[in-house]
């Protein structure tokens, strides 16, 4: 039968009820301005370990959760964050990171320099520790160039730490990295356990954030514990056959160093070993940001120069071969520069895995 035969009309309309209610939907965020402020010192499974109102008399640790409103947006250890809900810290309660500040700096990675995907390790770090062992195992200076390559690309300093300078002589580094602009400082282990040169160490993390970053065995959770007694971070031992430590730090922490000697108090985030370090987010032609001798030189480079080794007229050959350089006055320095930055430089571009 008809509508109007049967005498409906619009007034007869039956709508269903809305089962999830009649408030229309919103992209609007609240802002929640009685937010807490915090430092996230940690991240386990989802969790994440913030330190609510960090370096005042209110200081307190607890345990919180990212906002669905924060979508896909990685929180990283070193974030400031706002924080909402039950932020006592108690057994059991569960705050809500609803925003992330900022960050002045962020240290990434790919997992290969193919990677498209990159990967946020640390955020807001003013420098970047390098540890490598100068023997057991052996160092790998290629990562040390990568490594260095990645904290100018965050706008972060970095120091080289050359650790176990009780089996082998670290003059050849030094000479390396430190004409440069890298710093160095170099430790050793006493025959009671303790570390010559830690007091140079804390000297230079006094009053900012680093990160330590390095390869598995080359002792930096050893140095971890040395800065931070009570951090307790696992050692783990290198395998005698294959030169290789195992992975004693699982996943990123936040420590803070107490002030010392009239030093301000410093943080160090301690980072799982890595095995590699792909370059995939750094573009090609700020990796000569990471070798500041041989960018002056290339200055003079024709347009368009690769500064590979196929490159015509590249000004880096003639610089190699009889240049005049003050950091490297011995030619076989000055080519071995020179192939650390074109072999990365290849395998930035995807040519070569080797790390």
């Amino acid at each position: 039968m008809r509508d109007r035969e049967r005498g409906l009309d619009e007034s007869n309309v039956r709508v269903r009820p809305n089962p999830h209610g009649s408030r229309p939907r919103t992209k609007r965020r609240p802002e929640h301005g009685g937010a807490d402020r915090g430092l996230v010192v940690g991240v386990d499974r989802g969790r994440y370990a913030v330190l609510v109102d960090p370096d005042t008399s209110t200081e307190h640790p607890i345990t919180a959760m990212k906002a669905r409103e924060l979508g896909r947006e990685r929180v990283v250890v070193g974030d400031r964050v706002d924080v909402v809900g039950d932020t006592s810290g108690a057994d059991g309660t569960l705050a809500r990171i609803v925003r992330i500040d900022e960050r002045s700096t962020a240290l990434r990675r790919s997992a290969d320099d193919t990677d498209p995907v990159e990967r946020v390790l640390v955020a807001n770090a003013e420098q970047l520790v390098i540890v490598t062992a100068l023997a057991d195992p052996e160092p790998r200076p290629r990562m040390i160039d990568r490594c260095v390559v990645a904290a100018y690309d965050a706008g972060m300093e970095v120091l080289l730490c050359l650790t176990k300078a009780d089996l082998a002589d670290p003059s050849g580094y030094r000479t390396m990295y430190e004409p440069v602009g890298v710093d160095v400082v170099v430790t050793a282990q006493r025959p009671d356990g303790s570390i010559d040169g830690l007091d140079v160490i804390t000297a230079a993390l006094a009053g900012r954030m680093s990160v330590l970053v390095g390869h598995s065995g080359v002792g930096k959770s050893t140095l971890v514990n040395a800065l931070v007694p009570d951090a307790y971070r696992a050692i783990g031992r290198v395998n005698l056959v294959t030169g290789r430590g195992r992975h004693t730090s699982s996943s990123a922490v936040a420590l803070r160093l107490p002030a010392i000697d009239g030093r301000p108090a410093a943080w160090v985030i301690d980072t799982p070993g890595v095995r590699s370090f792909g370059l995939a987010h750094v573009r090609v032609e700020h990796l000569l940001a990471a070798f500041l001798d041989l960018a002056e030189v290339a200055e003079t480079c024709p347009r368009g120069c690769t500064h590979l080794a196929d490159s015509p007229d590249c000004e880096l050959d003639a610089w190699a071969v009889g240049g005049t350089s003050p950091e490297h006055p011995d030619p076989a320095a000055r080519a071995a520069r020179l192939e650390s930055f074109r072999r990365l430089l290849t395998s930035r571009s995807g040519g070569d895995t080797d790390r």
